[in-house]
């Protein structure tokens, strides 16, 4: 670990603090620095013995009720969790495979899964046996999930799914270990008036029969969890594998976005503080002109400039965080009045959107400062920096939510609904 220290444990529950040096002990055995950037270098699949390590840790899905095989934990406790995982590998392999995915939908899987998703995915999932994650994108795009593509249509006690999903995480760890994804599929006539409406959520296993894996993307960085696709041709799906009332698989999906973007947030503070500290400890020591770098204002200001922002951001992740939580805790009120008694879902979710357009940019432009404070060592692979530049321009170009989308949601719930561009 870095030898500078910009952790301020003095607003952590005893809890908290146990879950963060569990995990800092952990990884200081299993994925130094070092490590992370060589499984990067080396690509997918990733290491299972991480992966067990991950689960025996606890950290997987800690969200989950305890009766249902998790932890039971806050909101705010998994955020943090997941604020370590970026800290520990800045390459953000870990944290978007094992807790935007497998975490944030896990968890909105379990939530509406039958019992035996529950037994023979989440669970084995959360033990580290297995991997679930998210397949929402299509070839025609992303972020427009009410303009898919891919079918569903009723046979029997069976529905036939058909089409083709995208830049999926964690394909290849789902073929080698078993698993498999929260997929939307349109079951009903697409309506002009309301293009949401009419699509389903559906729980479907990687092994399922028509269900044929694309060859894994080439991508410029987080390379040791694999991205692809699959195409859907006439796979067979129970009834019961439906997640969710059908029809709602927009309303539910937008959920699970809400639960994976929470993730992000804490796991880019995590980057934004592993680059400052590795950057610091460089700074410190490296001399020009009888100095150490850090004397100078045109880097020392920057650092400064960046560790604001980073404790900004951490504030707002945080009361994110708490509202997650209010609103679960609330769930019961919402549905016997029909209205949320603290945060309606949109302000939750406008909020969200605040701190994952802000706190992966945050990581990413921190990551290029320090590249230019170090000059030619910044460059080099040696070192952290451009691994983390890499992965964490994925949080910024479009997983979980294109930048701009962030936007637009922010806009809608400030400016008002007659401002948005869809309409």
């Amino acid at each position: 670990m870095a030898k500078t220290n910009l952790w301020d444990e003095r607003g952590l529950t005893e809890e908290q603090k146990l879950f963060k040096e569990s995990i800092l002990d952990w990884a200081e055995r299993n994925l130094p620095l070092d490590r992370v950037i060589k499984m990067n270098r080396e690509g997918h699949p990733f290491p299972k013995d991480i992966i067990k390590g991950l689960a025996d840790l606890g950290v997987i899905m800690g969200t989950v009720p305890e009766e249902r095989g998790g932890l039971g934990l806050n909101w705010k406790d998994q955020t943090l969790i997941s604020e370590v995982i970026g800290y520990i590998d800045p390459s953000i392999a870990t944290a978007a495979g094992f807790m935007a995915v497998s975490t944030g939908w896990g968890f909105t899987i379990d939530r509406y899964a039958n019992e035996e998703i529950r037994q023979k995915y989440v669970q084995p999932a959360i033990r580290g046996d297995k991997f679930i994650g998210i397949a929402t994108t299509e070839p025609g795009g992303g972020s427009d999930v009410s303009n898919f593509k891919c079918t569903g249509e009723k046979e029997g006690d069976e529905w036939v799914l058909n089409g083709e999903k995208t830049f999926i995480s964690g394909v290849q760890e789902a073929k080698q270990i078993g698993g498999g994804y929260w997929v939307n599929v349109r079951t009903g006539p697409k309506l002009p008036e309301a293009p949401h409406k009419n699509m389903t959520a559906f729980f479907v296993p990687i092994d399922s029969e028509g269900l044929t894996p694309t060859e894994p993307y080439d991508d410029a960085g987080r390379n040791a969890i694999s991205t692809g696709g699959f195409i859907m041709e006439d796979v067979r799906i129970p009834e019961e594998y439906m997640l969710g009332e059908k029809g709602k698989g927009f309303y539910y999906t937008m959920e699970g976005f809400d639960n994976a973007r929470i993730l992000i947030g804490g796991s880019a503070v995590g980057v934004t503080r592993r680059i400052l500290e590795e950057a610091a400890d460089y700074i410190k020591e490296r001399e020009t002109f009888g100095n150490p770098l850090a004397k100078y204002e045109g880097i020392q200001f920057e650092f400064v400039e960046r560790y604001i922002e980073m404790e900004a951001s951490s504030l707002m992740v945080n009361k994110v965080a708490s509202m997650q939580d209010v609103r679960y805790d609330e769930e019961g009120w919402l549905a016997r009045t029909g209205k949320a008694k603290t945060y309606s879902p949109k302000e939750i979710a406008k909020w969200i959107s605040m701190i994952k357009y802000k706190v992966p940019h945050l990581a990413k432009d921190t990551a290029d400062d320090a590249m230019h404070w170090l000059g030619a060592a910044g460059y080099s692979s040696e070192y952290i920096f451009e691994t983390a530049w890499r992965g964490v321009m994925s949080y910024c170009v479009g997983a979980e939510g294109g930048a701009n989308i962030q936007k637009i949601v922010i806009g809608r719930e400030t400016l008002g609904p007659d401002y948005v561009p869809y309409k």
